[in-house]
């Protein structure tokens, strides 16, 4: 299924299927927020060492498959597959864009 995301957006999920942790970070503002299932990552160097510690070890790529518009916001879902416990889980990514570019990402499960 082809989406039609926002490019910050496709930059992002293209990234991560390839555990490129520098073309996952390439769409955030260097401000950026990270919310990950209730923990908050600000700044690209609190991202970068999420991306390092939770990501990148255990091979999580997230496969969207619905996206749609909430307000300002743009909804991601789809499953994230890995070497995790229960993989895949299916993951709703909310993504806040401002000038081109991801200003926050909120996950959750």
């Amino acid at each position: 299924m082809s989406l039609n995301l926002p490019k910050p957006i496709a930059d992002y999920v293209e990234a991560n299927a390839r555990l490129d942790i520098d073309g996952m970070l390439q769409p955030f503002l260097p401000d950026a927020r990270f919310i990950d299932n209730g923990k908050h990552f600000e700044g690209q160097v609190a991202i970068r060492q999420l991306f390092e510690e939770e990501v990148i070890p255990v091979k999580a790529i997230f496969t969207p498959d619905t996206v749609r518009a909430d307000g300002a916001d743009i909804i991601v879902e789809g499953p994230a597959h890995g070497d995790f416990p229960g993989s895949p889980l299916r993951f709703t990514y909310r993504f806040t864009l401002v000038n081109g570019a991801i200003r926050t990402l909120e996950t959750t499960i």
